[in-house]
């Protein structure tokens, strides 16, 4: 290969770097947007909260202490465990779940895409990606267990899903307002 050919290459690799590096500097911004859009898919996919499922309230306690840590690349990354939890929470057994279908997909769809661009920012940043404290992370899969669990225990029934996704619905905006603080 000529040496104008591994210049070539050697600028290509440059500047992907430094559009990849400059997507990841506005991660925070990016994960906003993607919790509006989720937010608006959430109230499009479904009614609103049916009357009968009322009984069906639970309080899973979203363990808030996760998203408190100082530093910005902690948060970033158990912001991006917290999409990958809703994802797999939303891609299995949803056939009693009476939601719009197109939304339902729209919204996995950038969950999904969301999950894929932050892990090339994780992985850069490998050292963040172990947190700080593993019983924050705990913490999490336990608070979307119970979410799984709910949702087995109850056969996966059209309440359930609700009760599922309104308490999805308190999830994102309390994500999103951490964002919008640490943006500030």
């Amino acid at each position: 290969m000529s040496t104008f050919g591994l210049l070539q290459i050697g600028l290509i690799l440059s500047c992907t770097t430094k559009i990849s590096s400059l997507h990841c500097n506005h991660l925070l911004l990016q994960q906003s947007k993607v919790i509006e859009s989720s937010l608006q898919l959430l109230d499009k996919m479904g009614e609103k909260f049916p009357r009968k499922c009322l009984r069906e309230k639970m309080s899973f306690r979203f363990p808030a202490q996760v998203l408190k840590s100082k530093q910005k690349e902690t948060v970033k990354v158990a912001i991006e465990e917290i999409f990958q939890h809703i994802f797999y929470i939303f891609s299995k057994n949803l056939t009693l779940a009476a939601w719009d279908g197109r939304a339902l997909e729209q919204f996995q769809n950038g969950l999904y895409q969301e999950i894929e661009q932050v892990e090339v920012c994780v992985i850069k940043k490998q050292s963040h990606y172990f947190w700080s404290r593993d019983a924050s992370r705990l913490k999490l899969k336990k608070y979307f267990q119970k979410i799984d669990y709910f949702l087995k225990d109850r056969q996966h029934n059209l309440c359930s899903w609700e009760v599922s996704r309104a308490e999805m619905r308190r999830c994102l905006q309390f994500v999103d307002k951490i964002i919008r603080r640490l943006n500030n």
